[in-house]
């Protein structure tokens, strides 16, 4: 709590200063600023994992059966972290930034900025079958996030800080600007005017900066090219169909495993039957250490000898990342599913050009389809083609790849799009119904809540009163609905101006009939914090025009309208397409 008071007293005068200018000059500077500390993010955590890596290698070079036992190491220690220092859930990172815009107003903890950066460099450090980018992009939302928060940003603001903590983390990441901003645009936000984009576009770029300015241009994935000939097209379209095919395994199997492994109540059992298993996997299949990068630097670089054996272990590798990134997640590892995507990519792109050229029915390039194949399998998994074709491109220094890169990204793209609705990362969240979608009205919907939306200026009527009280009632309102309450406040029906009409001059029943008697029973309730697509469900379902919101117990709170919801959904869509 004191550090909260020391943060806040430290960036008062910044805050004041940041008041005086309009908050879209603000959001330009701070973009610029929440872009070199993701840079910087993106550096450390890349270091440290390089730093980890290189001190228990003069461990695992004498002793290689250390190999199997060390990620479960690294997953412990992660999950020890979490459990006794964070007390929070850090997994899932891209899922959780999604969760932090459609739910928490664009609000992610403090910690986020540090402790996804730590637990994923322990676990991937010590050998975990994870990724580093979607801890990063994590990390780098939630630096956007606060500093939009101690800045006074609208939620509109801080969201888009929190767009450009992602946006830099990707850039710095892979040195990749352009698939920092389009990462943001396909995966995280929706329907950003040009005026939006431009805050992205600084803090991609700011974060490349610092990122090549720390660690130079060299890009992990490095490869020794070939042009592209019109005679491999066929080749890469049947790529586009095996990354699709890919894809829909990859998400189905690692969602199904997540809910087997997810009813292991006991943390230590679960990190124990994953770490065993993790070190099998690791023991059958090598390359699945770690990110496996490694594993792809020969066959990016034309060294990969083409034997039927050697395609053979690739395609099992391919077949279990899956089982090994989610024992190493479930065991209490922190890392993501992107770096696994673009591992199981390449692979994927490495067996089909193999065995094309073993089987003698073409010549291709396999360092080539190995890149691609990262593209495809980025854009089946996380849905988001552009980024997939954009980032490659990038990160490979040229866009001689750029007419395969679209034709196969496009391809597993439609092609899971056919048996899979939404990502890898938006699946679970759509099915709860917490995802803010790329559609903009049902985006605007659902940053509608109920609560704020209530209207309270109905005059509540006793259960036991009599007609006349209601009458008494009608002269002091301005609406035609009257809730009926009994003596605990609870909500019990509503009687409507209409019911009342015929008797409400015939002062001789005024003392004789009741309000019961004149009584219906609500259609549904609401409660105040229902989400809003479920509200409407309601408001079909009945017919209604009004429906009572009831708290624990049936506690009158007040009605929420049709009129109110449409009111304030053309105001949130006329604010939300002016941002």
């Amino acid at each position: 709590m004191a550090g909260n008071h020391s943060i806040k007293h430290l960036w008062g005068p910044v805050r004041a200063l940041l008041r005086r200018v309009p908050e879209r000059t603000a959001l330009l500077g701070l973009s610029v600023v929440t872009g070199a500390l993701c840079g910087a993010a993106a550096v450390l955590l890349k270091c440290s994992i390089h730093w980890i890596q290189l001190g228990l290698g003069h461990l695992t070079v004498p002793l290689p059966w250390t190999r199997m036992i060390l990620p479960g190491v690294g997953m412990l220690l992660s999950l020890l972290i979490v459990r006794y220092i964070i007390k929070d859930k850090i997994g899932h990172g891209v899922t959780k930034v999604l969760q932090a815009v459609s739910k928490n107003e664009s609000k992610i903890k403090r910690h986020n900025c540090w402790s996804s950066l730590l637990t994923s460099a322990l676990t991937i450090g010590f050998g975990g079958s994870v990724g580093a980018e979607a801890p990063i992009v994590y990390t780098g939302a939630a630096i956007g996030s606060n500093l939009g928060r101690y800045s006074g940003m609208s939620y509109r603001g801080m969201t888009l800080l929190l767009g450009c903590g992602a946006a830099g983390a990707v850039a710095g990441f892979f040195n990749a600007p352009l698939a920092g901003v389009l990462f943001t645009l396909e995966v995280l936000l929706f329907n950003l005017s040009m005026s939006g984009i431009l805050p992205l576009l600084l803090s991609s770029v700011s974060a490349t900066l610092v990122s090549y300015l720390l660690l130079g241009r060299e890009s992990v994935f490095a490869a020794s090219l070939v042009d592209f000939r019109m005679a491999n097209l066929p080749f890469y379209l049947v790529l586009g169909l095996f990354c699709g095919l890919c894809s829909l395994y990859f998400t189905r199997t690692t969602l199904s495993m997540e809910d087997r492994l997810g009813r292991i109540r006991n943390p230590y059992l679960r990190w124990g039957i994953s770490a065993v298993a993790l070190g099998v996997l690791i023991l059958a299949f090598p390359p699945l250490l770690g990110e496996g990068y490694d594993a792809l630097r020969p066959l990016l670089s034309g060294q990969a000898e083409a034997k039927w054996s050697i395609v053979l272990l690739f395609l099992g590798v391919l077949v279990f990342k899956v089982f090994s990134m989610t024992f190493t997640n479930a065991g209490g590892g922190v890392g993501g599913t992107f770096g696994p995507t673009l591992f199981m990519g390449a692979i994927a792109g490495f067996v089909l050009a193999t065995s094309v050229n073993l089987l003698g029915v073409g010549t291709v390039p396999v360092a080539n389809f190995v890149l691609v194949g990262m593209a495809g399998l980025m854009a089946g998994v996380m849905q988001a083609p552009l980024t997939a074709i954009f980032l490659i491109a990038e990160i490979t220094g040229g866009y001689t790849l750029l007419l395969p890169l679209i034709l196969t990204s496009a391809i597993a793209y439609g092609f899971t799009r056919i048996f899979e609705k939404y990502s890898i990362y938006t699946k679970r969240l759509a099915d709860s119904g917490e995802l803010l979608t790329h559609e903009a009205d049902q985006a605007v919907l659902t940053l509608l809540k109920t609560d704020s939306l209530l209207e309270t200026d109905f005059v509540p009527v006793r259960v036991d009163a009599k007609l006349g009280d209601l009458v008494e009632a009608v002269s002091h309102s301005k609406r035609n609905i009257f809730p009926v309450l009994d003596a605990k406040g609870r909500f019990q029906g509503y009687v409507s101006l209409a019911d009342i009409r015929e008797d409400m001059f015939r002062t001789e029943l005024y003392g004789e009939r009741r309000v019961v008697n004149y009584m219906q029973p609500a259609p549904d309730y609401l409660a105040p914090d229902e989400p809003m697509d479920s509200v409407m469900r309601k408001f079909e379902k009945t017919g209604a025009w009004n429906l009572p919101v009831v708290g624990p117990e049936r506690q009158y709170l007040g009605f929420l309208s049709k009129s109110k919801i449409f009111s304030a959904y053309r105001s949130e869509l006329r604010d939300f397409s002016q941002d």
